[in-house]
Order: C-alpha cells, then structure tokens, then sequence
C-alpha cells in the first residue's frame, strides 16, 4: 500500500504533467544528437550503417530500450558506439550530453498554449510539476525552455518508470496533495493514463495527435484536444486555499 505524503494541504489540488508530446515537442532532439555522434565514433574506429534508414531505426530502437528503462543513457551511448565496432569510450558519452543539451533551445517548442495554461493554473492556485521517463538533466532544460517553474521528476533520479506506480507516488509526494486529488495530464493511453489511474490518481488525457483511445485501456477521467481545454475539464476542482 502506497502512503500518503506526510504534509498535505488541505482542499488542494495538485497537476501532474508528462513532457514530451504533452507540453512541449522535440522535434526528435535525442535521434538527431546521437547522428551527430556519428563523426565522433567515426574517429574512434566505428563505422555508420548501411542506410540512413537503418541507423535512424537502430536510434530509435536504442532510445525506446532506454527510456523503458532497461539502461542508462550513459550505457545507450556506449552501446552506440560499440555496435558500429567503435571503443566505449566515456569521452563520448560527454559529447552526446554536451551535444543534445546544447540542442534544446533549438529544437524544443512549446505545445501550443501551453505558457497561457500554466499561467492560469499558476493563478487559480494548482501546483504543478512534471513525471517524465528520461534523462534528468534534459528533461529539466526543455521544461524551462518553454517557461515549467514546477518540479520535473525525471526517471534517471526518481529510480522508476511509468507506468510503474512508484513513479506517480514521486509526484504526489513533490505536489504535496492528497492522492486522490492529484490529476495527471499525459498523451500515452497506457503509459500515462493507465499508469496513472492504476495508482489512484485522477487522468486527463490529451489526445493532441488524434491517434484514438485504445478499447481495452481503462478510460480517463477526462479528454481534451487543447490544453486550453483543461481549465474547463478541471471545473469544480479546487486549488491550494
């Protein structure tokens, strides 16, 4: 059984938030670092794959893999070079962090709305923060690149992956708020809504790619197409007094 955090606050609500294609989009940020690498794995003995094509899914694939949290971003870019018969050197993982931080600015933008959004919820009181499966350091620079003030509770230091419920008992103990008046607003039906629900919090699901809601996924509390939307889904909540 998951307790509760020690200190609550009383009649509060709090708002959860997953990042990536919920409040801000990439643009493949992380794809595109590890392409970059190419030329320095290059110099330590490795060789690209045949195709574009192939490499992009090879990337793609290792970044699922880490993201699941089956390794370390550290470790995805060792495994990087070693399958393109390069050594595993640490000097490249410095280069990728260097490179993908010092991409941010160019590739993360926000969803639209989302600086309007946080501002009222700032204004009505909610306290926020963000539950992302990823590497801490990235995940806090594009979230302040598009003006999230809250916490960002990234996988890499948290210890757990959604769905796992540990990670969503992290963000309730970070908005300091009883469980049950928690809602989390995320664009994966299964990794995000389900996990969220499976951990007693409320859900919004933001169908902001119009892919559809899977029928075997327990529906969300809420649906919206906009995040202009969820002031008005969250009508009848209250914030901190």
């Amino acid at each position: 059984m998951l307790e509760e955090p020690a200190r609550l606050r009383p009649g509060a609500a709090g708002i959860g938030f997953d990042l990536d294609h919920t409040l801000l989009i990439d643009n493949h940020l992380e794809r595109v670092a590890f392409l970059r690498l190419l030329e320095d794995v290059i110099l330590y003995g490795g060789s690209p794959r045949v195709s574009l094509a192939e490499e992009v899914r090879k990337v793609d694939d290792l970044l699922a893999r880490q993201r699941a949290g089956l390794f370390s971003i550290e470790d995805a870019v060792l495994r990087f070079a070693v399958d393109r018969g390069a050594e595993a050197s640490n000097s490249l993982v410095e280069k990728y962090k260097t490179l993908v931080l010092g991409m941010v600015e160019s590739f993360v933008v926000p969803v639209p709305g989302v600086r309007v959004m946080l501002r009222a919820l700032r204004e009505r009181g909610f306290g926020t923060a963000a539950l992302s499966n990823g590497w801490s350091p990235l995940q806090e620079r594009k979230a302040a690149c598009i003006g999230f003030d809250g916490p960002v509770l990234a996988s890499s230091v948290i210890g757990f992956q959604k769905p796992d419920a540990r990670a969503f008992a992290a963000l309730v103990e970070a908005l300091g708020v009883a469980r049950s008046a928690v809602w989390y607003v995320g664009d994966d039906p299964r990794i995000d809504i389900t996990g969220a629900a499976a951990a007693g919090l409320l859900t919004v699901w933001f169908d902001f790619e119009g892919t559809g809601y899977p029928q075997d996924a327990p529906p969300p509390t809420r649906k919206i197409a906009s995040l202009s939307d969820l002031l008005v889904a969250l009508q009848g909540t209250s914030a901190a007094p």
